[in-house]
C-alpha cells in the first residue's frame, strides 16, 4: 500500500521557523495533489478541533495557501521523490497544531486516486 511519512516538527520560538517534509512511498503509480492540514489542540479536554488545510499544491506546481499562513508558509514538492514540503516563516502561537499530511496517489494497476494521510507531526510555538 502506500504510506506517507512525516518529519520535522518540534518546537519553535515566536518568529521562528520550521520546515515540515512528507515522503510518500509504497505502490504508487502517481500522485496528485498534496497538502498539509493541521488539528489545534481542543481548548477543553476531549474536545475534537477541525483539521483544516494550510496549503495544498498540484503536480504541476500550482498552490493554494490559506489566508491566515499566507505569506509566511510555502509549499513545494519534489515530484521524484514523492515528497512535499512546508516551509514556516514567522510562526505564532496561534500556529501550534499537529500538522498532518495529505496526499491523492494512484496506486499500481488503479486508475483512480485515494486519499491517503502522514501521521502528524507536532508543531509547537512558544511565545
Amino acid at each position: 500500500q502506500v504510506q506517507l511519512v512525516e518529519s520535522g516538527g518540534g518546537l519553535a520560538q515566536a518568529g521562528g521557523s520550521l520546515t515540515l517534509s512528507c515522503a510518500a512511498s509504497g505502490s504508487i503509480s502517481s500522485i496528485n495533489r498534496m497538502a498539509w492540514y493541521r488539528q489545534a489542540p481542543g481548548k477543553q479536554r476531549d474536545m475534537v478541533t477541525r483539521r483544516d488545510m494550510v496549503a495544498r499544491i498540484t503536480t504541476g506546481g500550482d498552490t493554494y495557501i490559506e489566508d491566515s499562513v499566507k505569506g509566511r508558509f510555502t509549499i513545494s514538492r519534489d515530484n521524484a521523490k514523492n515528497t512535499v514540503y512546508l516551509q514556516m516563516n514567522s510562526l505564532r502561537p496561534e500556529d501550534t497544531a499537529v500538522y498532518y499530511c495529505h496526499a491523492e496517489v494512484a496506486v499500481l494497476y488503479r486508475n483512480n486516486y485515494d486519499n491517503y494521510w502522514g501521521q502528524g507531526t507536532q508543531v509547537t510555538v512558544s511565545s
